[in-house]
């Protein structure tokens, strides 16, 4: 897969292309559908098959810290999007003379111009360009006009539930990882780049691989079950904190810290993938620092019972 930054950056697409455009942001198993329907058509038209994404998310653009969690980091939706089969990922510039850009100069210059597209996917509730007037019922429109085919991405349902970023959200935030699961095709996992802490935990007997998140906000707080892989062609057992450990500073800022099970190797600065498989309990704050590793303690007990269980 090409990865092409920015839209001055496009390539010539002589014979033209299959496009889909969205955020993609966990890349679940409706997204993984649309693109399967797309290399079907890309390969039926002899076209590549191109994907548009946008950084930062629209949302977090115009949102800010208010905008909703996102499920995959831009390297992550990257590390994902490597197992389906998509020739080039456009990633835009998501800033404000982006969004200042007239729908009908977006569609003209870009979509035509720079992409040569002969076949479109978007959502029927893809909004565009300018005061957000550019949409589906445009863009079918122009496709008419100007000979490229416009269809919309169905709905994709699990169990009667029609899978989306923000259904995967919403059963995150509940914790419910079975459902997310479910909608994703395989765990919630966060990749990230292990970095130096403050050591507390290995003052009180649980030394944790502390993940560098990059993230406004997330998905996901608690103490989980996990698994960690990245560390040679090993998957190790551990429990995992997501949240802003109120027992220690109260602070707001948002880390993942990973204890493993009967593990003692130097990963910092490795990149690593933390796998998310059962949820234990809510953050909390404790009154003292023995407290926590009481708790610690039994959430660790908890944590490699069903751990066994799943391994065994």
């Amino acid at each position: 897969m090409r990865l092409i930054r920015g839209i001055q950056q496009l390539p010539a697409f002589p014979k033209g292309c299959v496009l889909s455009i969205g955020n993609f942001d966990g890349v679940h198993t409706g997204h993984r559908v649309v693109i399967n329907k797309l290399a079907e058509k890309g390969k039926l038209l002899g076209l590549p098959v191109v994907l548009m994404v946008f950084e930062p998310q629209p949302l977090e653009f115009f949102l800010k810290d208010n905008a909703p969690s996102r499920l995959t980091r831009l390297r992550e939706k990257i590390i994902h999007l490597q197992s389906v089969p998509v020739d080039d990922l456009v990633i835009v510039n998501f800033n404000q003379s982006f969004a200042n850009l007239d729908p009908e100069y977006f569609i003209q210059e870009v979509l035509l111009k720079q992409l040569n597209i002969k076949y479109l996917v978007v959502g029927d509730d893809f909004h565009f360009g300018k005061a957000r007037r550019g949409n589906f019922a445009l863009l079918q429109e122009s496709g008419k006009k100007q000979g490229f085919k416009v269809t919309d991405t169905a709905s994709f349902l699990v169990k009667g539930t029609r899978v989306s970023s923000t259904q995967i959200r919403d059963a995150l935030s509940n914790g419910d990882l079975v459902k997310a699961e479910l909608m994703l095709g395989r765990p919630y996992s966060v990749c990230g780049k292990v970095v130096h802490g403050e050591q507390l935990g290995r003052q009180i007997g649980f030394p944790t691989a502390n993940i560098q998140l990059l993230r406004k906000n997330t998905a996901i707080e608690g103490v989980f079950a996990v698994t960690m892989t990245g560390i040679g062609t090993q998957s190790i057992a551990g429990v995992a904190n997501v949240g802003t450990r109120p027992t220690v500073n109260g602070g707001t800022r948002v880390v993942l810290e990973t204890h493993l099970f009967d593990f003692n190797q130097d990963i910092y600065g490795q990149q690593v993938e933390v796998h998310f498989l059962y949820k234990i309990r809510s953050e909390k704050r404790f009154q003292s620092l023995d407290d926590l590793k009481r708790q610690i303690q039994l959430d660790t007990a908890q944590a490699k019972t069903l751990l066994r269980y799943t391994n065994s």
